[in-house]
């Protein structure tokens, strides 16, 4: 049998997805269910127990496929970056109306109405996804307005299909954001999160962990002693950890140390995780 990563393959001893029959030993093989994250940010486990720390985090409107389920728990697969574990089934709904949005700001509030001084009604992430059913207009405010009649700020949305034109941009957008480990979302992420998701908003798609990442992204940089050559967009990876490069001196990256989404001078970055990590592993530019 082929050796698989757990974290992107649904395979366990006593089930596995159907598509990996052949592939991997499992007592019996089903296909996934489709359903949708329904909740405004679904954290994924890679054990059914909330006393485990997240992998990392699905967003309102993810689809994903379902392989089991028991004890108010689902073992899913996530239909966009492939990663496997566990949520709560309350968090799951079914595939209903087709996304026509994204939200494009760090976050954003759902109100029951268009009307922002009604009482907020939920939240949601940059990267979630909507069907908006209308639009309407409240004392010079813009709203999308969903089939639930919920509605949301329309300037907080683009269309599916427009994209960023610089995701280091969209990187920038979340300074300050606390810090979170397996954390995915505009409330709070950790440093590969804030590659996969500025990226996807700039259109691509990539890997969620940093060792996927330093593996599948780019190509490699030989920058010698002096970090000389970077640009804008390159990417510096620590063992476990990723920076995103603002230009050739300057990093963003969220980080345990100020416990945000900060910016840092590359060279005081390595001087200062070297003594407890090492120095940056690999450069690549995406």
């Amino acid at each position: 049998m082929t050796a698989h990563d757990a974290r992107l393959h649904a395979f366990r001893t006593d089930l596995a997805d159907i598509r990996l029959k052949g592939e991997v030993a499992a007592e019996r093989f089903v296909s996934g269910r489709p359903v949708r994250i329904a909740t405004s940010v679904a954290d994924l486990r890679r054990a059914p127990r909330v006393d485990l720390g997240i992998d990392t985090q699905f967003l309102s409107g993810d689809d994903v496929l379902v392989f089991d389920e028991a004890d108010g728990w689902a073992w899913v697969q996530g239909e966009r970056d492939g990663y496997v574990g566990y949520v709560l089934t309350e968090e799951l709904k079914p595939r209903e109306a087709v996304a026509t949005h994204i939200v494009s700001a760090p976050r954003t509030f759902v109100y029951p109405g268009p009307d922002l001084r009604f009482p907020r009604s939920g939240h949601l992430s940059m990267g979630s996804t909507v069907a908006v059913a209308g639009t309407a207009e409240t004392r010079g405010t813009h709203y999308a307005v969903l089939p639930s009649g919920e509605a949301i700020i329309a300037g907080h949305l683009r269309p599916i299909g427009e994209h960023a034109a610089d995701y280091v941009s969209v990187a920038e957008t979340f300074l300050g954001t606390p810090y979170l480990w397996g954390g995915a979302s505009g409330f709070g992420i950790d440093c590969s999160g804030l590659v996969q998701l500025s990226m996807r908003m700039a259109g691509r798609d990539v890997l969620r962990d940093t060792d996927m990442q330093v593996a599948s992204l780019g190509e490699l940089l030989d920058t010698g002693a002096d970090y000389s050559g970077l640009r804008r967009g390159d990417l510096v990876f620590w063992k476990g950890h990723v920076a995103i490069m603002t230009d050739s001196e300057m990093m963003i990256h969220a980080n345990g140390h100020t416990m945000t989404v900060a910016l840092e001078g590359l060279k005081d970055a390595v001087a200062r995780i070297g003594y407890l990590y090492g120095g940056p592993t690999a450069f690549r530019r995406p």
